[in-house]
């Protein structure tokens, strides 16, 4: 396996790395473990998600030792190449990492633990639906060693939650929200702005009701039309409409001064924290391209500039590790043009911005086209950095097409 791999070679049974892959001890590890499990499919969502019915030949109360299964694998590899590190950050994402008992969690973040150890001061997250957080399950993920909860309100109007096919009761963020502080951890809230039949005044609505919860973070994504999704089946048939790329602008503006007013400040286009010290680590170092190992089915791994992706149904990963064999289903290691490209797009999305002398060089003339459209901020790129103004986070794309292309 020593050499370039094209895109999509095939992962080896045995999942080890390739030879000649050169594993910098000294970058931060990360370890995102993917719950697949979730009550109802929401109309917009295209992750890698299953409910009940879907989960032929697979149970949901043996996830947790399968996915341990893959968290011994994952030593064993990681030991063969010399490059066992701490955990940094350690987020459970899904699907809704909170179907599953909290013990179930607690098991498998002590078997991650046990593998590669927890860096002082880790952060480590659990994303939660409202309906499922009770003071009892903060508490046990508290023992067990989480210290954030991400918790997915969306909106707090009912009849955006419903266009949205979100289930959970919008009085039930509010207990979630206080049985994960009065347990000690740490409290995100996600937000969605742009769902069908959803007004300025409803998204005011949400902010202000995300803001009376007083969390430490607070996330507001603009709504995405993906592909095979059932919202973009209704959008195709014309039963509702395409969301409006003006009102989305107007709806982030809105979030901008509203969250900032209430002390939050933003790091990253789509997220906002109270202080530098309640931003989501684990998102920073998917931004920042540092190393991670996602376990579970569909998950996604990066070491040292080498991708893999695990088999996404549930089923055919748990085969593959009853028999001993790497769940991984394909690999790659993009070129330099590619990792460039992609180190722009992820670094100059973040407050911090990427520096100029990281862009192509035919490229840096641009930028004092962008300064004169108002998109990059003048001072910050007189000190050498690329970051950007409010108006260059709604066009954050055009930023990025302007620097690579």
């Amino acid at each position: 396996m020593a050499g370039p791999l094209p895109l999509g070679d095939p992962a080896p049974t045995d999942g080890h790395l390739p030879s000649d892959l050169v594993i910098d001890p000294n970058v931060p590890f990360s370890a995102y473990l993917h719950i697949p499990f979730c009550t109802v499919r929401c109309g917009y969502c295209d992750f890698n998600t299953y409910t009940s019915t879907e989960l032929r030949g697979a149970k949901q109360e043996d996830y947790a030792s399968t996915l341990i299964s893959e968290i011994a694998l994952a030593r064993r590899v990681l030991a063969d190449a010399g490059a066992l590190r701490p955990m940094d950050t350690v987020f459970f994402g899904g699907g809704t990492p909170t179907l599953l008992p909290a013990g179930d969690l607690a098991r498998m973040l002590e078997a991650a633990t046990g593998a590669f150890g927890l860096a002082d001061g880790a952060e480590v997250t659990v994303e939660a639906n409202p309906d499922t957080v009770t003071p009892a399950v903060a508490r046990t993920l508290a023992d067990a060693g989480v210290t954030r909860m991400s918790v997915g309100m969306q909106s707090a109007v009912p009849h955006v939650l419903a266009s949205l096919d979100r289930t959970h009761r919008p009085e039930n963020v509010r207990t979630a929200v206080a049985a994960a502080k009065d347990a000690g951890l740490a409290v995100s809230v996600d937000l969605i702005y742009g769902a069908p039949g959803e007004s300025l005044a409803d998204w005011e609505a949400s902010l202000d009701a995300a803001l009376a919860l007083e969390p430490d973070h607070i996330s507001a994504y603009a709504l995405i039309i993906e592909d095979g999704t059932k919202l973009a089946r209704q959008i195709r048939r014309g039963e509702v409409p395409t969301p409006d790329d003006d009102l989305q602008a107007d709806m982030y503006e809105l979030a901008d001064a509203r969250l900032g007013a209430g002390g939050f400040d933003w790091y990253e286009v789509s997220n906002f924290a109270r202080t530098p010290e309640r931003r989501s680590r684990h998102n920073l170092a998917y931004w920042r391209g540092t190393d991670w190992w996602g376990f579970g089915p569909g998950a996604h791994s990066h070491v040292a500039g080498l991708r893999w992706w695990n088999v996404k149904h549930p089923a055919a990963y748990a085969q593959r590790l009853a028999a001993s064999e790497s769940p991984a289903a394909g690999t790659e290691r993009p070129d330099e043009e590619s990792r460039t490209l992609e180190r722009i797009l992820l670094l100059s999305r973040i407050r911090e911005g990427i520096a100029v002398d990281e862009v192509p060089a035919g490229n840096r003339s641009r930028v004092a086209g962008l300064i004169a459209d108002g998109l990059v901020d003048p001072a910050a790129a007189i000190r050498g950095r690329i970051q950007l103004t409010l108006r260059g986070r709604l066009l954050a794309d055009a930023v990025v097409r302007a620097l690579t292309d």
